[in-house]
């Protein structure tokens, strides 16, 4: 069964877009993610792209393509021999004037040296920042089943890129978060409701409706656990008085004074003897009495109880 992170990426992967600076922003962000630049003779560049999701490979491919039609790309797949282990994608375009040009269009060079810094100038309108955090999820995101806890984030080993990822989202008022890892830098979010916003900004449509539809189900169990559980303890609570008025009773009847009490107090007495289980409630129901007044009833054969308790310990 495919990881909920896993049919997300395959559902933006199948999107495409009319604006040619949507594609630049996204396949920068996935270049970003994924891939590393290699150096060839004359002053040319290069790139290699991997990734274990055949759907962001092919996109990234039709990114590529899209951005420089005569680009010249190899493909190799890596197949894994241990179980359960998925197979590596990689595109590589090798070192070229047109990979430099490429390069130089993305904006990863300027004037000939590396920009390993910041992406901010292809990033000025909303659209290329919805496009850029999606290409930055396609190459290195995962999120958790909502059914599980909610966490999604994004893992890249570049710490400047990770600034810039944190950066975007708190201007977009995403309660985001960035820590530190043993295998790069993560920007996550925890909130439910943020996850969505942020799907839904990516455009996975029938993620954030699977999202929705498994946070509502989560919340009703929640509610009904809550009410179960309220009413566990407050069954708890009945059984835990009657066992102290049964308790209080039978000391009165050990001493010999239970067939002396008041008619009232005898009259509660043994309606409890009779109905050791019954809430107060009910035995209030059965004794035709209210709550309170049958509540009063057993403070006062708890005090004669308690009187004796006291006279025995004297003794």
């Amino acid at each position: 069964m495919p990881s909920f992170a896993s049919e997300v990426k395959n559902e933006l992967a199948h999107l495409t877009y009319e604006q040619p600076c949507d594609r630049r922003a996204e396949l920068a962000a996935l270049l970003r993610m994924g891939a590393t630049v290699s150096f060839g003779r004359q002053h040319t560049f290069g790139l290699t792209f991997i990734s274990k999701n055949a759907a962001v490979a092919r996109k990234t491919l039709q990114l590529l393509k899209s951005q420089h039609a005569g680009l010249h790309t190899e493909i190799t797949v890596s197949r894994s021999r241990q179980l359960n282990k998925l197979s590596s994608y990689q595109l590589r375009v090798a070192p070229s004037p047109m990979g430099t040009e490429l390069l130089t269009q993305l904006g990863f060079l300027h004037e000939g040296s590396l920009n390993v810094e910041s992406d901010w100038p292809i990033l000025r309108k909303s659209c290329c920042q919805a496009a850029y955090l999606r290409g930055a999820f396609l190459g290195g995101g995962s999120v958790n089943r909502p059914e599980a806890s909610y966490h999604l984030e994004m893992v890249t080993g570049n710490y400047a890129f990770s600034q810039l990822l944190y950066q975007l989202l708190h201007r977009m008022q995403f309660p985001v978060g960035v820590t530190e890892r043993k295998d790069g830098y993560v920007v996550y979010l925890k909130e439910g409701d943020a996850i969505v916003d942020f799907l839904g900004m990516l455009e996975a449509d029938k993620a954030v409706e699977a999202f929705e539809v498994a946070r509502n189900v989560k919340e009703v169990r929640a509610q009904v656990n809550r009410i179960v559980n309220c009413e566990t303890a407050n069954l708890q609570k009945a059984v835990d008085a009657a066992g102290r008025q049964l308790a209080d009773i039978r000391l009165l009847q050990a001493a010999g004074r239970y067939a002396g009490l008041p008619e009232l107090l005898h009259e509660t007495a043994a309606g409890r003897l009779e109905h050791p289980e019954a809430s107060l409630s009910e035995l209030a129901a059965t004794l035709h009495l209210s709550k309170p007044g049958l509540n009063h009833r057993f403070r006062k054969l708890h005090a004669l109880a308690e009187e004796l308790r006291q006279e025995r310990t004297q003794e």
